[in-house]
């Protein structure tokens, strides 16, 4: 009993008490009411094409609308190839489940400003945007009805579903990409391709993350505990990585 006491103590403050702080930072600041009256245009983050004309890939994430705001976040991929044009792909619930081009690639969503999580310029894009383009055909959920908000597959399911496949663009998916952890199938497991992060889960509901880009992690019911490794942080679930 008392073991039960302590895991139950650990969870309430590991992960529910910073949730319902962030909870509560979160209903205190100005939101749009609702869709039709959130911005949703550029946020002037990227040049224009022709003002940048090398070849890069951007992984974009920006917080949600609604009371999923304060714990949760959207994420999408852009690529551009020399001389080409922005292309962005994001995982949504409605229409066709992979979305191409229906923002700017650089859009505010439901208000919030996009952060930039991972970036590639120059003969290394080149190199690996056709890695990325097929990881994207290949994601297994991408057919209409792939779609399930929690705990996945989701949005950020999609876009972790690429950071695995192509780990050469060295980055993981904020904490509170809340999704990110399911794994296709349902696997209890899965490596990395240059075998540097292993992911553990249970349907997305629990799970661990371990290795150079992911650090230590300790995922339950889609928030995320760790510590960040690579850019020395802690993950607090409701705030993300606070750096150290």
């Amino acid at each position: 009993m008392k073991f039960l006491l302590r895991i139950v103590s650990v969870i309430l403050l590991v992960f529910v008490l910073p949730t319902l702080v962030s909870a509560g930072l979160w209903a205190t600041r100005d939101h749009p009411d609702g869709w039709s009256s959130a911005k949703w245009g550029s946020s002037g983050l990227l040049p224009s094409a022709e003002e940048s004309p090398e070849a890069a890939i951007y992984i974009f994430s920006a917080m949600t609308g609604g009371l999923k705001g304060a714990i949760a976040s959207h994420a999408w991929i852009v690529t551009k190839n020399e001389n080409g044009d922005y292309q962005r792909y994001d995982k949504v619930g409605w229409g066709s489940p992979i979305r191409r081009n229906h923002r700017a690639p650089d859009a505010f969503w439901y208000s919030n400003p996009p952060r930039l999580v991972a970036e590639v310029k120059g003969e290394e894009a080149k190199r690996l945007i056709p890695m990325v383009e097929a990881a994207i055909a290949g994601y297994a959920y991408g057919q209409p009805g792939g779609y399930r908000i929690y705990p996945g597959p989701n949005s950020n399911t999609f876009v972790a579903h690429v950071l695995r496949e192509v780990p050469e663009l060295g980055a993981v998916l904020p904490a509170d990409a809340v999704g990110r952890d399911y794994l296709a199938g349902g696997a209890f497991y899965h490596l990395d391709k240059d075998g540097r992060d292993l992911h553990l889960s249970l349907g997305g509901f629990a799970g661990l993350s371990v290795g150079v880009r992911s650090g230590l992690e300790v995922n339950f019911l889609g928030l995320v505990a760790g510590v960040d490794l690579a850019r020395p942080g802690i993950k607090v679930p409701g705030f993300g990585t606070i750096g150290l």
